[in-house]
């Protein structure tokens, strides 16, 4: 992967009590948020993908452009892009609620009501796009990424992340519909690439996976996003309920899963479970594509 020229940022703190917690919890379901103690392992995963890659977007807006953030959810992630540097962010959500409460808590942000598939923007018109943990929830995610590369202006950036199927639904195939209730379809590595690339130019293909930290917890305890998953919060262990609390966007990396090959030579492949050799620790959690809109 292209190595960004700014550093990652930290995640923009809010006042306490910035946002009800009852409005924090109706928005949860499949929308990550922050401030919610047992949400906390799922907000610090996405924030890792969102502080590693929002330095490459504000690079490509510079100081005019507009990064829109495709499907902005609670909105958290507004706020990382405009830390980075971004200079205008637009926030497109589906969801009227998410918008109301997005409007209201990060002003920095011009927040909008619409369609995935069918942005309200004009052509070229965007610096960049970023779309975390959305494409999933997609009905036709075909539709949703030729419109980002009708309104991408050349050689602005495309970032997508997503669950890797293999890990985070074991035993589902590709295009068979995923447990998850809020999820369509889900994606591996090979898949994702193959999809975005045929609209965009892809330069890489990065796995979000567990730090040294959240491996050696698992070592003693188990797997970590199982134990969540097994019972409500309330009937979590101790060490359960601490090591969430406690985890940090630190508590994960980024690895490459597909560089970029160099001219002349040939993509590297991936295995079925995201990477070559995945049938060891740590699993690929998270799938993340940067893209570009070439033109000849």
């Amino acid at each position: 992967m292209q190595t960004p020229t700014a550093p990652p940022v930290a995640t923009p703190q809010e006042p306490p009590g910035t946002t009800p917690l009852e409005t924090l919890e109706t928005l949860v379901g499949e929308r990550t948020v922050p401030d919610l103690r047992h949400e906390n392992y799922w907000f610090r995963r996405h924030e890792a993908a969102y502080l590693r890659l929002a330095p490459l977007l504000a690079e490509a807006a510079r100081e005019d452009g507009v990064v829109l953030e495709a499907g902005a959810g609670e909105g958290y992630g507004t706020a990382i892009l405009r830390a980075a540097g971004c200079p205008r962010v637009a926030a497109l959500d589906y969801d009227a609620a998410s918008v109301r409460h997005g409007r209201v808590r990060y002003r920095a942000a011009a927040w909008s009501r619409g369609n995935l598939a069918r942005l309200p923007l004009a052509a070229g018109s965007v610096a960049a796009i970023g779309s975390f943990q959305v494409v999933e929830h997609l009905w036709t995610p075909w539709e949703f990424l030729a419109e980002c590369a009708r309104v991408l202006r050349p050689a602005g950036p495309l970032v997508v992340t997503t669950p890797n199927r293999p890990v985070f639904s074991p035993g589902v195939g590709r295009r068979e519909r995923p447990p998850n209730p809020f999820h369509v379809r889900e994606f591996d590595a090979d898949e994702l690439r193959e999809a975005v690339a045929a609209h965009l130019v892809v330069e890489s293909v990065l796995g979000v996976v567990h730090g040294p930290r959240l491996r050696a917890w698992e070592a003693r305890h188990g797997d970590v996003v199982a134990a969540q998953l097994r019972t409500p919060p309330t009937g979590w262990a101790a060490e359960l309920t601490a090591v969430v609390a406690s985890v940090t966007a630190d508590d994960f990396e980024l690895v490459d899963l597909w560089p970029a090959p160099r001219s002349g030579e040939a993509p590297t492949p991936t295995g079925p479970a995201g990477r070559p050799g995945l049938g060891v620790a740590p699993p690929v959690h998270d799938l993340v594509v940067v893209a570009r809109r070439v033109v000849a």
